[in-house]
Formats: structure tokens, sequence, C-alpha cells
């Protein structure tokens, strides 16, 4: 009897995502660009972080903790940050 393949179910929606992760923050999203940074105020404890949908900030600890981030998916906060991180920016 031939043995069956593992294969993933895959979910096409019809959006790319060209992050790590669709829900988790990762090092890699951490803005480091020191001209953005300077327009957008950030508290201690805070890391501001850009993806395919816009800006934001979470706070440090999520970043690479391979758990999600309810702020990365919580369409409220995240119209809500991205208007006024694109203000301060001039976007």
């Amino acid at each position: 009897m031939a043995k069956k393949l593992f294969k993933p179910r895959k979910h096409e929606s019809g959006r790319t995502i060209t992050t790590k992760t669709p829900y988790g923050v990762t090092s890699d999203m951490v803005v480091k660009d020191a001209e953005v940074l300077a327009k957008v105020v950030v508290a201690d404890g805070m890391v501001l972080v850009h993806d395919d949908d816009g800006y934001f900030i979470v706070p440090k600890n999520v970043v690479d903790n391979r758990m999600a981030c309810p702020l990365r998916y919580d369409e409220s906060y995240r119209e809500q940050m991205s208007e006024q991180i694109a203000a301060a920016i001039g976007e």
C-alpha cells in the first residue's frame, strides 16, 4: 500500500504577505531609520514597526517572542496608529 504524502492546506485570500509571519512581530519589522524615528514619539519600552499595512507601535517584549501580537491585527488600532504616524512622517 502506498503511503500518502502530507500536503498542508493553503488558503488563497489573494493577499500577499512579505513579512516572515502574518500575526507575530519580528525584529526585521522594527524601524531603524533615524529620520523616521526622529519624527515619531515612541514611549520607553515600545518600538515602531512597519509591515505591509503600514506603521504601528508595539511593546518591545512582543518582538521575536514567536507569539501573535494582538495589536498587529486589531483593525481599529491599526487605522488610528497608521493615520497618526503617516501624518507625523509626512506620507
